[in-house]
Formats: C-alpha cells, sequence, structure tokens
C-alpha cells in the first residue's frame, strides 16, 4: 500500500513558507536624502543656536525634536550657544507626515485547504502520487496601502554672510503606521550623516531598527 505523502508535503512547503516570509522582514529603516550646501571652510568651533519658524515657539513637539536635532548636529563642529545673540548659526527645521494611499503588487495569499493546495497550486507525478512534482506561484494582485510620508527639513543660516542659507538638507522616511516621534531620530541622524555632503546629493541612507 502507498504511502499518503501529501500531509507531509503540505507541512513542508507551509514550513517553507513561513520561513521565506520571516526572512523577508525588515529589520531596518532607510531614509532618501536631499542636501545643498555651501558650508563654510571656518565653520566648525562655531557657534549656533536653533531658531523656532513661526507657530513653533511653544509647541512641545517641536521642542522635543529640536532637541533630538542637538544631539545629532555635533557632527558639523558646531558649539550651540549659551545667548542667542553670540550664535553665527541660525538652525531652523520643518517637518510633516501627511497620508497618502498608494498600490502596491503582491502575491495573492495562499492557503492550504487540502491534499491539492488550494487553486494556485498544480501538480503532476508519478503513479504513486509523488515525485516530479510541480507547483504554481500564487497571482499578483494589486493591493492599496496607506503610507505616511515622514521629512525632515533643516535649514542652516549664516549670520556673517547676511543671514545667507549654507546648508539645507531634507530626509524622507516613507512607513505604513502613523508613528512621527519614533522615526524622528533617524531623520535627524539622516541629515547630519556624511555631513555636509556634497551640494545636490540625493542618498539612500539606511539603519538597523534596534
Amino acid at each position: 500500500m502507498g504511502v499518503n505523502r501529501w500531509p507531509m508535503l503540505g507541512r513542508f512547503c507551509a514550513g517553507l513558507l513561513a520561513l521565506l516570509m520571516l526572512a523577508g522582514c525588515a529589520s531596518s529603516i532607510s531614509a532618501r536624502v536631499t542636501t545643498y550646501e555651501k558650508w563654510p571652510e571656518d565653520a566648525p568651533g562655531q557657534k549656533y543656536t536653533v531658531a523656532p519658524m513661526a507657530g513653533q515657539d511653544s509647541n512641545l513637539e517641536y521642542q522635543s525634536f529640536a532637541d533630538m536635532i542637538r544631539a545629532s548636529i555635533g557632527r558639523t563642529g558646531l558649539v550651540e550657544a549659551g545667548n542667542p545673540s553670540e550664535a553665527r548659526f541660525v538652525v531652523s527645521f520643518s517637518y510633516d507626515n501627511p497620508m497618502s494611499q498608494s498600490w502596491v503588487q503582491q502575491f495573492a495569499e495562499p492557503y492550504f485547504p487540502g491534499p491539492f493546495f488550494g487553486p494556485w497550486a498544480g501538480y503532476y507525478g508519478g503513479p504513486y502520487g509523488f515525485g516530479g512534482g510541480m507547483f504554481y506561484s500564487p497571482p499578483v494582485i494589486n493591493t492599496p496601502v496607506t503610507t505616511f510620508k515622514n521629512s525632515l527639513t533643516v535649514i542652516i543660516k549664516d549670520n556673517e554672510l547676511d543671514g545667507a542659507e549654507v546648508y539645507r538638507s531634507t530626509a524622507v522616511v516613507i512607513t505604513e503606521s502613523d508613528n512621527l516621534p519614533a522615526v524622528m531620530p533617524y531623520l535627524t541622524n539622516a541629515i547630519f550623516d556624511g555631513f555636509p555632503a556634497n551640494n545636490g546629493s540625493v542618498r539612500d541612507i539606511s539603519y538597523t531598527i534596534d
């Protein structure tokens, strides 16, 4: 009497699918950074101050993000001024995370109801029901996905150049959840990663998520 290998094969395929799904899980976050700069050579050691834009003065969220800017700005070689009037450089920033909907292509979710593994699996084989088997991938479908465009723009102006911009950089991280505070540390790090970078450069910077 032939051995029924279908249950064993079903468990194998289900386990393989789970392994592939785990292998595809992201463990990093990527930011797209666009930078424009005319950074002065004598900037290291000079003082800066963080100046709020209109409407940001008493915003607690802004103040929290400003602290994150201060934690990342050390790579510029600047030192925060004790008195804003002593600062040569003025740092300002803006941020946003508008929601949008896009369409992505992905495999239709498979299921395994019985020995034939659902409508997206085909089989041919030997007389014992195994061997030489061939299975088809599930179809690709378009699926709506809600995303959030988390963005941070940092602008640095030089008072010795009559307030001219010497640095402007924007970092963008796309997420599927609305959690800008959790993303902001990665945005601030990306803004100053490789500072001052090249004028007009566009870079993708990835970080491992703890």
